[in-house]
Parts: structure tokens; C-alpha cells; sequence
């Protein structure tokens, strides 16, 4: 085990830690395909509901249909927690706040989720990046290099999916989100910029990781358009690989729950654009 500043150990061996962040590595890329083409359909059927003025509709049949093709273990998991909505079309959360349609002037209907998947995409990638500059500092003692590993590689596939979510925007003519547009980002980093160790930005990382699966799970539910809700479940599956593989650098074994939580879900009224 390498012991870290302030007698912080990695409770799992470097050469568990690589293969777990191998692991992530292949699920992201295998997801890759069917990302950019759920996002690529997202875009078509938004711009063609615009152009006739229409909204369109969601059915659970179109919902499962795409969750199935959006493959892999990850999302047959978030298929049979679908299965659970009884037929309700909708599950109360967070994301269900009373006039959070009214937040923004330039996201709306869908777009309003977009614009928040990427803000929180974008706040990961900051997170991680100010992770390594401490790192390299030397504020957080003695970094693991399998740790600093899965850093580099966890910021960069979250850098792949606010990508994608940001050529949706860009396709239906909105602009890019390129920066934070979260009103909770100032206290995200001063809590980075706190931390001492890497048990510390690890505990913060996971909270940023599991708002980030639940709100794309939660989406499935929400959003009308079927390439949106495939386009969630293909990337909720890795966020929640990111979370298990920080529960064990914290020491906690992932036991995986029978169906995902949203009480964590982002709120859209937490965007402020």
C-alpha cells in the first residue's frame, strides 16, 4: 500500500487500481459509438421538432427500445430500474422542482437537461484537473501513480461526454457551455481547494460522480426524445464505474444497489445561464 500525507493508505493494491481503471477504460470506449450516435439523433429530432413547431412525444416502449440499444450491462441495469416506474411517467426528485422550466432563457425543454449534463461534465473535468495540479504541488502528500491514472483517465472520458452533449447544443443552433454555469461550483471549489489528501478529493469526486449518474439516470425518465434518453443511459453506466472505483480507493466496497437512487439527481435551477 503507498501511504499518503496524513497517514492516508490506498486501501487496495496500484495493480488492482490500474486493472479496475482499465476496466472503465473499455466500458468508455465501447460506449463511445453509441454515444455520438444518440447524440447525433438528439440533435436531428430536436432540429426537426423545431422546424415544424412541434414537442415531441415519449412512449416506454420508445424508452426501452433505445435503452436496449444503448448495450451493455450498464444498461440493462438502468432498463430494469425503468421497469420499476409502474407506468408513471414521471419519478418525483429534485429535478422535478416547481418553475425550473423558467430558469433559463436560452436552454429550454430538453436542451435545458443538455446544458446541464455538460455543466456537470464540466465541473468533473475542473475537478479533476485542480485534483492533479495539487497533486503536483504536493498538497496531498504522496500521490499513488495508479491514483493519479485514474484521475487523468476518469477527467478525460468526462471531457468525451460534455463533448457530445455540447454538439448537441451547437446543432440546434444554441451555443456551447464551455465553462461552469453552476451556482454550487464556488463552493465545489473551495472544498478543492481545502483538501489536503487524497482520501479528501476523492470523498468530493464521488459526490460530483454519483450526481452525475443519477441525473442521467432520472433523465431517462424525463426527457422527451429518445435519442436524449439513450444518450443518458450510454454514459450513466461509466459515470457509476467512476463512483465504484472511488468507493475502493476510500476503503468502501461498492455493493451495487438493486436500482439506482435520484436523490442526488442535479437540479436544472442549479444552472445559471
Amino acid at each position: 500500500m503507498s501511504t499518503t500525507q496524513g497517514g492516508w493508505e490506498l486501501p487496495i493494491s496500484e495493480g488492482q487500481l490500474v486493472r479496475l481503471t482499465a476496466d472503465m477504460e473499455e466500458a468508455h470506449r465501447e460506449t463511445l459509438p453509441v454515444m455520438h450516435a444518440s447524440a447525433a439523433d438528439l440533435t436531428e429530432r430536436i432540429k426537426a421538432e423545431e422546424a415544424v413547431g412541434e414537442k415531441p412525444g415519449r412512449t416506454d416502449a420508445g424508452r426501452r427500445r433505445f435503452l436496449l440499444g444503448a448495450g451493455g450491462v450498464g444498461a440493462a441495469f438502468l432498463l430494469a430500474a425503468c421497469s420499476s416506474d409502474k407506468g408513471s411517467s414521471s419519478t418525483p426528485s429534485a429535478l422535478d422542482s416547481p418553475g425550473a422550466a423558467a430558469d433559463s432563457v436560452t436552454y429550454t425543454g430538453d436542451l435545458k437537461i443538455v446544458a446541464l449534463a455538460v455543466a456537470l461534465e464540466n465541473q468533473a473535468v475542473g475537478a479533476y484537473k485542480a485534483t492533479l495540479a495539487a497533486a503536483k504541488a504536493g498538497k496531498l502528500g504522496k500521490v499513488p501513480p495508479a491514483v493519479a491514472s485514474f484521475v487523468t483517465k476518469a477527467m478525460a472520458q468526462h471531457a468525451d461526454h460534455a463533448k457530445a452533449w455540447n454538439a448537441v447544443l451547437t446543432g440546434a443552433g444554441k451555443p456551447a457551455i464551455t465553462n461552469v454555469p453552476l451556482s454550487n461550483q464556488k463552493q465545489v471549489t473551495s472544498e478543492l481547494s481545502k483538501a489536503t489528501s487524497v482520501a479528501a478529493v476523492a470523498k468530493l469526486a464521488l459526490q460530483l460522480e454519483d450526481q452525475a449518474a443519477q441525473t442521467y439516470f432520472f433523465a431517462t425518465y424525463n426527457v422527451k426524445s429518445a435519442g436524449g434518453i439513450a444518450t443518458a443511459a450510454t454514459i450513466a453506466p461509466v459515470e457509476a464505474m467512476h463512483a465504484a472505483i472511488l468507493h475502493f480507493v476510500l476503503g468502501q466496497y461498492p455493493v451495487p444497489d438493486a436500482f439506482l437512487p435520484v436523490d442526488k439527481a442535479a437540479s436544472p435551477s442549479l444552472l445559471t445561464v
